[in-house]
């Protein structure tokens, strides 16, 4: 099989593997006594709630409300899907969430809370506490995405800055039984960190976020500053009273997309390696690390598998070169380029293999790499020959962080559209085939 179809095959199946069609079903508990609401959001939250809808009785009570990306969105009759901003939250994702607390307010004990709680639910369902505005809240929000901040450090930032994370989504059911059915785009797949946990205890605190934001360097709005140090109304801890009938459960994760991926390369003849499920860190330095990983290798034909997700930590360029960079949040000059964390890894992964051929894909099985209109991009053993014929500086764009101009110029783009899951990164690292 041609290199390139096996690779965007086995990304195929690793995307198939978490297609809520086929992940939420089996997960579905009985209708209850009572009524059943749907609350939810993230990137999957439409097809999530397709799939509840396909197959819940008919003659069952059911609805609800899901926020979800802009044209994420999918056609459903029993549960409204609103469209809203992802990675900075928007008036119209703070209004859905304001109205899912109202509708959780209404259950009783004879009720049943689902929610359908994917990866980007976080700023879906962005409703500001009290004292803090959305503006506020979007601007310590990028300047986290900005530092290169772990997801994990991000969301017990959030966790204390909105209403429906840490919890307090399942604690506004009033006493209804809560069931969160999640697909998983965190590593670890740990619920209180997939989407900020709208009904998962919080062991963080504002003492906690206080500190990710000291740590990153990050000069937040007094506003949160104030609240965080007041602290009033914390979320909701391991025992809390209030989620005694709460579950999570996580029903599709990077670890069996990447069994998938795995599977199919040995279908096609070629031996699977998985590396590891839950890569992070800095873009580049994985990529350094993937590529010493394929020159120590031997064995041939072989595919090298992870998934994960990495980070990009913008850098200000000097006008003088690339070798002057200092972090993003302490100086600026030249702008960046675009492109998201799976571009920058190939175009690290090929200036660091330069002599080792290989083929290479890199691929957010949301379909949308960082905030760009590409999942990801291809990696050949000639990009860096074809990039310099076209007179294109690899390791200037890469300063630049202008790896989806780098791959569109070499019409190695990856472009799939929204898939509505989102397992987090899939990459794929091909050695001797031709």
């Amino acid at each position: 099989m041609n290199p390139r179809a096996l690779l965007l095959g086995a990304f195929d199946a690793a995307v198939a593997a978490a297609n809520p069609a086929r992940v939420v079903p089996p997960h579905l508990p009985a209708p209850p006594r009572g009524r059943t609401l749907v609350l939810g959001g993230g990137k999957a939250a439409a097809s999530m709630a397709a799939a509840v809808e396909t197959h819940w009785p008919r003659e069952a009570p059911l609805s609800g409300l899901v926020v979800t990306r802009y044209q994420h969105g999918l056609p459903t009759q029993r549960i409204d899907v609103v469209e809203a901003s992802h990675p900075l939250p928007d008036g119209r994702g703070e209004a859905a969430a304001r109205r899912m607390l109202e509708l959780a307010a209404g259950l009783g004990p004879d009720d049943l809370l689902l929610a359908l709680i994917s990866g980007g639910g976080s700023s879906l369902l962005a409703a500001p506490v009290e004292g803090v505005t959305l503006k506020e809240l979007r601007a310590v929000t990028k300047a986290l995405l900005g530092a290169g901040a772990a997801i994990q450090d991000i969301n017990t930032v959030r966790k204390h800055l909105t209403r429906l994370s840490g919890g307090r989504l399942a604690c506004a059911a009033n006493g209804a039984q809560v069931l969160a059915l999640i697909i998983s785009d965190v590593v670890g797949d740990d619920p209180t960190h997939i989407a900020s946990g709208p009904c998962a205890p919080d062991p963080t605190t504002c003492a906690d976020a206080r500190a990710v934001l000291a740590r990153f360097g990050i000069a937040a709005p007094a506003s949160v500053v104030r609240h965080l140090e007041r602290c009033a109304g914390d979320t909701p801890k391991p025992g809390d009273p209030c989620l005694a009938r709460s579950a999570n459960r996580v029903v599709a994760n990077a670890q069996a997309s990447l069994a998938a991926a795995c599977a199919y390369f040995a279908q096609h003849g070629v031996p699977a390696l998985l590396v590891s499920d839950c890569v992070s860190g800095d873009a580049q330095a994985a990529a350094r690390a993937h590529a010493a990983l394929a020159r120590a290798s031997t064995r041939r034909p072989l595919a090298l598998v992870s998934g994960g997700e990495t980070t990009v930590t913008l850098r200000a360029r000097s006008p003088q070169g690339a070798g002057r960079e200092a972090p993003h949040r302490h100086a600026a000059s030249l702008p960046h380029g675009r492109g998201g964390r799976n571009a920058e890894f190939l175009l690290a992964l090929a200036l660091a293999l330069r002599d080792t051929p290989a083929w290479a894909i890199a691929c957010d099985t949301d379909g949308i790499d960082g905030s760009e209109d590409n999942a990801g991009a291809i990696l050949t053993p000639d990009t860096l020959a074809r990039a310099q014929a076209r007179g294109i500086d690899a390791a200037a764009r890469l300063a630049a962080h202008d790896s989806h101009g780098f791959f569109a110029a070499l019409g190695d783009l990856v472009v799939t559209g929204p898939t509505r899951t989102n397992v987090n990164d899939f990459r794929a690292l091909l050695l001797g085939v031709d």
